[in-house]
């Protein structure tokens, strides 16, 4: 808890650069649009319909959008740009900002009285005097009010960026909710109340300053907003030292996996970072394209997502095809294999998953935010003919829960995990070998596939973690009492 509080500093200040420069970015284009669509009535309803259109996209699913089309983008121009981080965590905030601004802003200057407008044209305004000393001081407050609540919501929406590698209080928020680490949780969220509180108590000063003609309500609290903005634009813009990053999926053994890589490589003498909290497609990608440095996957997901094959799976193949197509490089299994598998309460009277087809009709499956698009699902209920009455998807850890608080019948279970022992629960045979091995494969990037320090530091991971050690290691961080964080875990795990 006080190495997570420890980081709250940082990602207080990232999370407020994102934040301002996704703003920025909004006024940037609503303000000219905003302008020229006040006067043009029709352009002011497709501008507002298609701001309208965004705003209708959950704000996760924009993020995760924004990936695939840098990718596209990237390979149209024939330059790298970045598709996890910042760059997508910026647009996808900036579109979201632009409605509130856009909106009020032609809203105060449509709401002008005829007169007034008449009136400076009649002592002889041009469109630009008229525009600056009547039009948009009566528009201000109007505009300054879409600008308040485009604050506030970019602000609380900057959280989700840690869904896309960029470092923000989501990530407390995120790691807290993954390992039930409820102080974490509420530390992130009332980090980003708090700076949205305070940005939008700012922002009310000027715009209170702006309505009643008070010079001082403006210039100060401006003051005191640029200042901040500058700094924390200057602080994410500020050149930093070379750092490793390394990458994890949504789940506490990737936590983990993730700290003892990174304790092996800041022993080496790397500054390492983390990027948490990815979908399996994404990290893959991300450590192809350099994003990442290392992660850990596991070859059943390699096998079928990726390559699409069906089993058996292959690592010679995998390592193979992975540095033909992208110069990753597989420094080798750990040790143990978290292959994904049905598991259900010890006292039901399933054994294997044809037991469980039967009864299938009248049960709620519970899975992960992947397994039900996975291909794995799909050979599993064309081997064995299972249909549920219902399946719903979950954090993995809430997944467990839903399963012993009776809202679901069967889940998804990772072999791995130490809940299966600690909550007693029986994991159902797969006689007909439909799910594939899931070994966990440590693996670099193109980048550092020829770096032999980084590789040497850790090559002594492979073969050094049985699957009762890391079934161990997850339980510390997954149980309710004596629960460890993710760096303790890595400590108590790592073989050396």
């Amino acid at each position: 808890m006080n190495a997570a509080l420890a980081q709250l500093p940082a990602l207080a200040v990232s999370h407020l650069a994102l934040a301002a420069a996704a703003l920025l970015l909004a006024l940037g284009v609503a303000v000219p649009l905003g302008l020229a669509a006040a006067r043009r009535p029709r352009l002011a309803r497709i501008a507002l319909g298609m701001a309208g259109i965004v705003q209708t996209i959950p704000g996760l699913a924009l993020l995760a959008l924004f990936y695939p089309l840098l990718l596209a983008l990237s390979t149209l121009v024939g330059a790298r740009m970045p598709a996890l981080g910042f760059l997508p965590s910026l647009l996808a905030l900036a579109l979201y900002a632009v409605l509130p601004i856009l909106r009020n802003l032609v809203a105060g200057l449509q709401g002008i009285a005829p007169g007034l407008i008449e009136a400076a044209n009649g002592i002889g305004m041009t469109p630009s005097q008229r525009l600056r000393l009547v039009e948009l001081p009566l528009a201000a407050p109007i505009a300054m009010a879409g600008l308040r609540t485009a604050t506030v919501w970019t602000i609380g929406a900057a959280t989700l960026s840690t869904t896309v590698g960029y470092p923000s209080l989501g990530n407390l928020i995120f790691s807290g909710l993954q390992t039930e680490t409820w102080p974490l949780v509420l530390t992130g969220c009332i980090a980003a109340a708090v700076l949205a509180l305070a940005a939008d108590g700012l922002l009310a000063l000027v715009e209170r300053g702006l309505a009643t003609r008070r010079r001082g309500l403006v210039i100060g609290p401006g003051a005191i907003v640029l200042v901040l903005l500058g700094a924390a634009l200057a602080w994410a813009a500020w050149p930093a030292p070379p750092v490793v990053t390394i990458g994890a999926k949504t789940f506490s053994e990737q936590y983990i996996l993730a700290r003892v890589i990174g304790r092996r490589l800041e022993q080496a003498g790397y500054r390492v970072r983390y990027r948490e909290g990815l979908g399996s497609a994404v990290a893959l990608r991300a450590l192809e394209a350099g994003e990442i440095d290392a992660y850990v996957d596991y070859s059943g997901t390699l096998w079928s997502n990726a390559m699409g094959r069906q089993p058996p799976v292959d690592r010679a193949a995998i390592t193979r095809w992975l540095a033909a197509r992208s110069g990753v490089r597989v420094i080798g299994p750990l040790g143990f294999e978290n292959a994904y598998a049905l598991a259900v309460r010890g006292d039901a009277p399933f054994r294997s998953l044809q037991d469980l087809a039967g009864a299938a009709p009248r049960l709620t499956l519970a899975a992960d935010l992947e397994f039900l698009d996975r291909p794995e699902w799909a050979a599993l209920r064309e081997a064995y003919g299972l249909r549920f009455a219902a399946t719903r998807a979950y954090a993995p850890t809430f997944m467990y829960r839903a399963l012993s608080g009776g809202q679901a019948d069967a889940i998804a279970a990772f072999s791995s995990d130490g809940r299966i022992a600690a909550d007693g629960l029986r994991v159902l045979a797969d006689p007909r070998h439909a799910l594939p091995a899931y070994e966990a494969l440590l693996m670099v990037a193109p980048t550092r596939a020829r770096d032999e320090r980084f590789v040497r530091a850790l090559t002594p991971l492979v073969g050094a973690i049985p699957v009762e050690r890391m079934r161990a290691a997850n339980l510390m961080v997954d149980r309710d009492r004596d629960k460890r964080t993710p760096d303790e875990a890595a400590a108590w795990l790592d073989p050396r």
